[in-house]
């Protein structure tokens, strides 16, 4: 018998429901050391918690989520709430020496992510942040492939994330239209690009930005009456990077036929890679030294058994979807419990952070911003 690990799911919506789902089907996937058991999950009122337990098969449903945390059948708490509930719950989550797993961003803004950060750090507490992209057979292939030096030192990096969630203005306002606690659409969408980018061709060193909000005012469902929304709906900035590499990046919620399309794009003096969503299982990738007759950017299917992140998964052809990404997410946790380590860490949801609320600052105040200005700001 594999030693249990009790999972408690903080936030019963679509996050809460696709970590669920990573959990239950890790062990179908990979041998892991450990069998993960959804035992809690929370949500804020009683129907759509229970109804969610039901669903995603959890023992137990309650609407504090204090009671996960408090538990003595819980081991890691993962948080799949809103982002500016992350800290108080991190934060709790560590002090009562819980493992963590928080959904990205890390907050709402750079204090935030600061908080709940040096929280896991002082309580010495295991802890990753949910960039499950990274899980991805393509992308997980992308960084491979830039680390093996196929394309060279990295020289361009573009990316983009654009969906039409906030497009029809008669949408009522909720908690994704309140900053403080939905976080910017460049730290919602951006994050994950961001982390991508980092990961792949280094940190992130100064910004520029511009960003806008295209319908400034919902209505409130409970009253009718029109409440401000400070929350933009579209940004694109400059990016330059420690080694010298220069990024586009644009995120937007108002892009008509657009449900969910990011694309990465890495550039070198040997080669390009490329990344579309819509084409999960594909990567795309141009050598500088091709012959002739293959100039151009040839198909890799990234469903291989040599590629990373494809353990265990269907043969080729079959292709590995969303769900996938919060499904390796869970294996690769869990096949190093309880020691860890764990990555990504929260110090790396930190420094995306970082890199989100410069972007922020450099759109407000029409100026390249370094991103140590937002440290060094938050250090005073």
């Amino acid at each position: 018998m594999k030693p249990e690990v009790g999972i408690g799911i903080i936030g019963c919506g679509v996050m809460g429901k696709a970590h669920s789902y990573g959990y239950a089907v890790a062990p179908r996937v990979r041998e892991l050391p450990c069998a993960p058991r959804l035992r809690m999950i929370s949500g804020r009122t009683r129907a759509a918690v229970e109804r969610a337990a039901g669903v995603y098969g959890v023992e137990r449903a309650v609407t504090d989520w204090r009671e996960v945390i408090d538990s003595p059948d819980i081991d890691i708490v993962d948080v799949c709430t809103p982002p500016g509930s992350h800290p108080e719950i991190v934060e709790a989550a560590a002090q009562a020496g819980k493992a963590i797993v928080c959904e990205k961003p890390l907050a709402a803004d750079y204090a935030g992510a600061r908080r709940a950060a040096d929280a896991v750090e002082s309580a010495g507490a295991l802890a990753a942040v949910g960039f499950n992209y990274r899980r991805l057979p393509a992308l997980a292939l992308m960084k491979k492939l830039v680390d093996e030096g196929r394309v060279g030192t990295v020289r361009l990096a573009r990316a983009s994330w654009l969906s039409d969630e906030f497009l029809d203005p008669e949408i009522m306002f909720d908690w994704r239209f309140e900053r403080s606690q939905g976080a910017s659409t460049a730290a919602d969408l951006g994050a994950h690009l961001i982390d991508l980018a980092c990961w792949m061709v280094g940190e992130v060193t100064a910004v520029a930005a511009q960003s806008e909000i295209f319908t400034r005012v919902r209505r409130d469902p409970v009253t009718g009456a029109g409440r401000q929304v400070d929350v933009e709906d579209a940004c694109s900035a400059l990016l330059r990077f420690e080694d010298g590499a220069l990024g586009v990046f644009e995120t937007a919620k108002v892009c008509p036929g657009r449900p969910c399309d990011f694309t990465l794009e890495l550039n070198g003096p040997l080669g390009t890679l490329r990344f579309e969503y819509p084409r999960l299982n594909e990567l795309w990738y141009g050598s500088a030294d091709a012959p002739p007759e293959l100039y151009g950017m040839l198909r890799i299917r990234a469903e291989h058994p040599a590629h990373p992140e494809t353990a265990g998964w269907w043969p080729i052809g079959q292709g590995i979807g969303y769900g996938a990404s919060f499904v390796n997410q869970a294996a690769d946790l869990l096949e190093q419990w309880p020691e860890g380590p764990w990555a990504p860490d929260l110090m790396t949801g930190l420094k995306v952070q970082a890199v989100c609320e410069a972007i922020e600052l450099a759109s407000a105040e029409r100026r390249w911003v370094e991103v140590s200005e937002v440290v060094a700001h938050a250090a005073v």
